[in-house]
C-alpha cells in the first residue's frame, strides 16, 4: 500500500479543519440568529500605484510634465505583478464568495503629445504596461479557475505627457520638450465571484456618479469619474441579495457641505439607487469616510449612509487604512503604524436580515518585499436570514 506523503496528509487535514470550522460558524450563527445561510464578502482597494497629488498641484506645464514622469516611475517601482501575488493570497486564504475591488488600474503608454489632453476625443494611448485586473486574475486562477469577473465599471480615464526618463529635451518641441512619453491611467471598479462555491448571480449593474470632482490640470478642466458596480446573488441556496461595490471621491473638500463624497453616498441610497433594492443590500467599498476614525467633514458620506439605514458589518480593529508613503516597497517609508483609520467598509441596509458572524482585516504585513496595497483588505462573514 502506497504511503501518503506528509505534505498531502497536511493538506487533507487543513481541508477537513476548514470544513469543520465553516460548519461550526454556520451552526453557531444559526443558533444565535435563526435559520439562514453564510455569505462571505470582501472589499479590496488595489492602489493605483502612485500619488497623483503632484500632477494635480502642478502650477505650469513644465511642472505637470515632471510630475507625470514621477508618477510613471512610482507605478513601476510599486511593481504590481509582485503585489498581485500578495493580494491573491489574501483572497484565496479568506475565500470570499463576492469581492468588491477598487482602483483596478490599467496603465497604458503612447507617444508624447498634448492632443489627448486637449481634444474632445480623449485618451488614445494603447500600449498596455500594467493591467491590474488581468494580473490579479492570473494569480487567483493559476492552475484552476477560482474567480470570475461579474461587473466592470470604467471610471477616471486620463492621458498626459511625462518626463519618465529624466532626460531633458528628448521630447517634441514646444511646451513638452522634455516629455518622451504619454502615460494613460484608466480606473475601474470590479466585482469578482467565486467559482464552485454555489454562487448564482444575475442583474449586473454599473454606473458613474452624477456628482463628481472637477480639477484643473495644467489649465485643462478634468472631471474625475467615480462610480459603482452591483450584482444580485444567491449563495449556496440563500435568498437573493444585492451586492454593491463603490469608491467615493478621495480629493474633494471636506469643508464643503455636503461634500462630493456625501453626495455620491446619497446617490446610492436615493430612491431607485442601487442600494435601495427590495432585496437585502450588502454595500462594500472604499468610502473615504467613517463615523469615528476620520475627522470633521470626512464623516459626511458615512453619516449619509447611516441616516439612510445602512449599518456596519465589518471590524475597525485593526484599522485598514492606510500606508502614507506612495512607495510600497519595504524601506520605501511605509509602516504598519500608518494604519490608523477605517474607511474600507462592509455595510448592510437590512440589519434585521443580514447579521455579522465575524470580520477580519488582511494585508497589514509586507509580502515578498512589498505591501500589497496602501489599504488593507476587509473580509466579513455574514449570516443572511431566510
Amino acid at each position: 500500500m502506497k504511503r501518503i506523503s506528509r505534505s498531502v496528509r497536511r493538506l487533507v487535514l487543513m481541508a477537513i479543519a476548514a470544513l469543520l470550522l465553516t460548519g461550526l460558524f454556520a451552526g453557531s450563527a444559526q443558533a444565535k440568529f435563526g435559520p439562514g445561510h453564510q455569505v462571505n464578502v470582501m472589499t479590496r482597494n488595489l492602489y493605483l500605484g502612485a500619488n497623483l497629488t503632484p500632477a494635480i498641484a502642478a502650477k505650469n506645464t513644465n511642472e505637470f510634465v515632471q510630475a507625470n514622469g514621477q508618477i510613471l516611475r512610482e507605478v513601476t517601482a510599486n511593481d504590481f505583478p509582485v503585489r498581485a501575488e500578495g493580494l491573491a493570497k489574501e483572497i484565496l486564504q479568506k475565500k470570499p464568495d463576492l469581492v468588491g475591488l477598487q482602483e483596478v488600474a490599467m496603465w497604458r503608454t503612447g507617444p508624447p503629445s498634448l492632443e489627448p489632453l486637449l481634444s474632445p476625443a480623449g485618451p488614445t494611448a494603447a500600449t498596455v504596461r500594467y493591467d491590474y485586473l488581468t494580473e490579479l486574475l492570473d494569480r487567483l486562477n493559476k492552475g484552476k479557475k477560482r474567480y470570475r469577473v461579474a461587473v466592470v465599471q470604467q471610471e477616471f480615464d486620463f492621458e498626459a505627457p511625462g518626463d519618465e526618463n529624466g532626460v531633458p529635451g528628448d521630447g517634441p518641441n514646444g511646451f513638452i520638450k522634455d516629455a518622451e512619453i504619454n502615460g494613460r491611467l484608466t480606473m475601474r471598479d470590479v466585482i469578482l465571484v467565486r467559482l464552485g462555491a454555489g454562487v448564482v448571480t444575475s442583474h449586473p449593474q454599473k454606473s458613474n456618479f452624477a456628482n463628481m470632482l472637477t480639477v484643473q490640470l495644467s489649465g485643462v478642466e478634468v472631471k474625475v469619474l467615480r462610480g459603482w458596480t452591483a450584482i444580485d446573488a444567491k449563495v449556496r441556496g440563500s435568498k437573493k441579495l444585492r451586492f454593491v461595490n463603490t469608491h467615493f471621491e478621495a480629493f474633494d473638500d471636506a469643508n464643503q457641505v455636503p461634500s462630493i463624497r456625501a453626495l455620491q453616498a446619497g446617490e446610492l441610497v436615493a430612491k431607485g439607487g442601487p442600494a435601495t433594492a427590495s432585496l437585502p443590500v450588502v454595500l462594500v467599498g472604499d468610502l473615504n469616510s467613517d463615523g469615528t476614525t476620520v475627522e470633521g467633514g470626512d464623516r459626511q458620506a458615512y453619516q449619509a449612509l447611516v441616516k439612510a439605514g445602512m449599518r456596519e458589518r465589518s471590524t475597525a480593529k485593526p484599522p485598514s487604512c492606510c500606508i502614507k508613503s506612495s512607495l510600497l516597497a519595504v524601506g520605501g517609508g511605509g509602516s504598519i503604524a500608518d494604519f490608523d483609520h477605517h474607511i474600507d467598509h462592509v455595510m448592510t441596509r437590512d440589519p434585521k436580515k443580514v447579521k455579522l458572524i465575524s470580520s477580519a482585516v488582511t494585508g497589514r504585513e509586507p509580502v515578498d518585499g512589498f505591501w500589497d496595497s496602501d489599504h488593507a483588505g476587509v473580509f466579513s462573514s455574514l449570516w443572511l436570514l431566510r
